[in-house]
């Protein structure tokens, strides 16, 4: 079984001409936000093994902000900088197969499609409420936990993840 966390970074102080978007810091209450998200998995008693993290600075101080409350290795990558679907599935089954819990940090559209592309069709009740919360929008610092009944990384398929959590900021 491999469980992946695909978490959108936190609220970025807007766009302007005079920072490049790759620069774009998060605001106060993005850090509040990733803060708070960060307790929440520790408070379920979540591990991460490993953290993909785009090397924007947005993505960056949100993971961070993540690691102050759980422990796992974190690698920063270029190629996750407002990545397509494609790209993050790539990284996701490039992971060692000793990872058992593996974290992407990134953006949107990229992360939102991911979830629901790697999603199954939900199965029960609440399932299917924490899918139709995905559909509708997948805000700054959203979480989508996935499992899939895999032993390798490498054997992740679009529309086999059952979503066990979908959580926004709101929702903490």
């Amino acid at each position: 079984m491999k469980r992946l966390f695909l978490l959108r970074h936190a609220k970025a102080t807007p766009a302007e001409s005079s920072v490049e978007d790759f620069d774009r810091t998060l605001m106060l209450s993005g850090m509040q936000d990733a803060a708070a998200m960060a307790r929440h998995l520790r408070k379920n008693d979540y591990t991460i093994d490993a953290i993909l993290c785009s090397s924007a600075a947005r993505t960056t101080q949100t993971a961070e902000l993540v690691l102050h409350e759980l422990v796992a290795d974190i690698e920063y990558r270029d190629a996750l900088y407002l990545a397509d679907p494609g790209k993050i599935l790539a990284a996701v089954r490039a992971a060692p197969a000793s990872v058992s819990s593996l974290m992407v940090v990134g953006h949107n559209p990229g992360l939102e499609e991911s979830a629901a592309q790697l999603a199954r069709e939900p199965v029960r009740r609440k399932e299917r409420a924490r899918h139709e919360a995905l559909e509708e929008k997948f805000p700054t610092c959203a979480l989508a936990i996935l499992d899939f009944d895999v032993g390798r990384w490498r054997d992740v398929a679009l529309g086999s993840g059952k979503l066990v959590d979908f959580v926004r900021p709101k929702d903490i």
